[in-house]
């Protein structure tokens, strides 16, 4: 049980009083069956603000609430809050198989895979729910709950109202956005302390994109776990941030534990964490970091989201990223507001800030929720990617598929120019293209059907040597790199069959 006179409700600012209020209206105003999807940048309060919803509409509707999560500590945090508002709930956590008191708690919280395995063996296990909250809405666990819950209200709460998968849109699920206080206004309030940022230019050659669009982990241990950006690093901390309670972020565990290394060795108090600790070793590492002075934290992939630490005076962004959700993520650990502390530092050694802006620049988010593809592809600067060669990588599964390094010798920006020096068409480098992409098929591949199918799983790799190709002959339009797409993909299919063909006419000559 919690102790709810060990947490006081946080009382609501004025902002976001005026945030519940405009929530609860649209709900009212729409009815059942409409998803609303809510953005605040982090740090603005987005628990306090849903939780608050959460006891509106339970007092107004007569009706139980769903919150989901996707980590225990935003459950148990979430949980604080309710209940210190006089809102009676439950964590369905992995120990809770069934709800024997299920009328006695109006709210319920549960972590997303858990209520769905409930779920799957019992689809009415949480009955009677009027409202679903989902907090951290961009990521994409969430949508096969939503199936359980289609007559219901859904409402998302992001920073960052951007699909964690391009090819599932936010918009294809909500109705509707609302735009809560931007960056630049909750610091003028007061709300959120400033970043005053320093970028240090870093040389990313032998980056490599994955198939989820973001630099691979692999690639970036290479680029950052090596010995000159180990002393970039430090050289940046000790210019700007000795003496700060300082968070790192870096891509891989191993260039992470290369950096408590290397801070050790200068005296400084340095710990590792990554998502691999126990739950114990976790918190003491958190204990340390929270009441050490001075204390660096050098982590991976584990403080993006539900980490509250006020005293982070410095982030340090050891790391490339091409997510915006991510970017603000990382910078957003920094920015909570004490009352001795209206800035904090940001030192970024991914050239991010280039990519993206400044953490406190204006952005468009209902350009962002309603066309999602358009504004990632104003926002990332491939320019500034395709200076450092970013690569595409093949996830390991498609080595069994093609030829994965007959086609990576294959750089159809090279081949471009090399036609354009022989006097050739550039349009020639596609024809080569499309040609090698056959040969790595038909390597691998013994059954036209099989090989036909392959061509699927190619569809990644396809659109990358495309889209460098349409940067060499200059930004096109949408259109035209779609008639690009669609005709490559019939003509390799097309080749294909007639190199089966050959194939199997040869083999009857030899028979013959």
């Amino acid at each position: 049980m919690i102790d709810e006179e060990l947490f006081q409700a946080k009382k609501l600012y004025p902002f976001q009083e005026k945030t519940v209020n405009a929530i609860i209206d649209e709900l009212d105003k729409n009815g059942s069956d409409y998803n609303l999807l809510f953005q605040l940048p982090t740090g603005g309060g987005k628990t306090v603000i849903f939780s608050e919803v959460a006891k509106s509409y339970i007092e107004r509707y007569q009706k139980k609430v769903l919150i989901l999560t996707h980590r225990i500590e935003l459950s148990v945090q979430t949980s604080k809050q309710l209940n210190a508002l006089g809102i009676s709930n439950k964590v369905i956590s992995s120990d809770v198989k069934s709800l024997i008191d299920e009328e006695h708690h109006p709210c319920y919280i549960a972590m997303v895979e858990t209520l769905n395995n409930r779920l799957q063996e019992n689809e009415n296990f949480v009955d009677g729910v009027g409202l679903v909250i989902v907090d951290e809405a961009h990521y994409n666990s969430f949508r096969k709950i939503f199936q359980y819950y289609s007559g219901a209200n859904i409402l998302g709460v992001t920073a960052t109202p951007l699909s964690s998968n391009k090819a599932l849109p936010l918009n294809d699920h909500y109705n509707k956005l609302l735009v809560g206080e931007s960056i630049a206004s909750l610091i003028q309030g007061g709300y959120l302390s400033d970043a005053e940022t320093f970028t240090y230019d870093v040389n990313l050659h032998g980056l490599k994109i994955g198939t989820n669009g973001d630099f691979t982990v692999s690639s970036s241990e290479t680029v950052y776990g090596n010995y000159f950006m180990q002393e970039k690093l430090l050289f940046a901390y000790e210019e700007v941030a000795v003496g700060d309670k300082t968070l790192i972020f870096n891509s891989g565990i191993e260039t992470s534990l290369r950096v408590e290394e290397t801070f050790k060795k200068r005296g400084y108090k340095i710990r590792h964490l990554d998502s691999t600790f126990s739950d114990k070793d976790r918190k003491d590492v958190l204990h340390w970091f929270k009441t050490t002075k001075d204390a660096i934290l050098t982590s991976v992939g584990i403080l993006t989201t539900g980490f509250d630490e006020p005293t982070v005076e410095t982030i340090i962004l050891n790391r490339a990223t091409r997510s915006l959700t991510l970017y603000h993520q990382m910078i957003g650990r920094g920015s909570r507001r004490l009352p001795n502390k209206s800035k904090f530092k940001l030192i970024d050694l991914g050239n991010n800030v280039r990519r993206f802006g400044l953490w406190q620049d204006y952005i468009n988010w209902q350009d962002a929720f309603k066309f999602p593809d358009r504004f990632l592809e104003s926002r990332l600067s491939e320019d500034d990617d395709l200076e450092f060669e970013v690569e595409f990588e093949f996830p390991r599964h498609m080595e069994q598929l093609v030829d994965t390094s007959f086609l990576e010798e294959f750089s159809i920006r090279d081949v471009y120019y090399e036609c354009l020096e022989k006097g050739e068409k550039g349009k020639l480098a596609v024809d080569l293209s499309l040609a090698n992409h056959c040969e790595g098929v038909i390597r691998k591949i013994k059954d036209l059907d099989d090989a036909i199918q392959t061509v699927d799983a190619l569809q990644d790799h396809i659109e990358h040597r495309l889209k460098l190709y349409t940067k060499c002959i200059a930004k096109s339009t949408p259109n035209y790199f779609k008639y690009l797409m669609e005709t490559y993909n019939r003509q390799l299919r097309q080749e294909i069959r007639m190199k089966f063909d050959e194939i199997e006419q040869l083999e009857e000559e030899g028979r013959a």
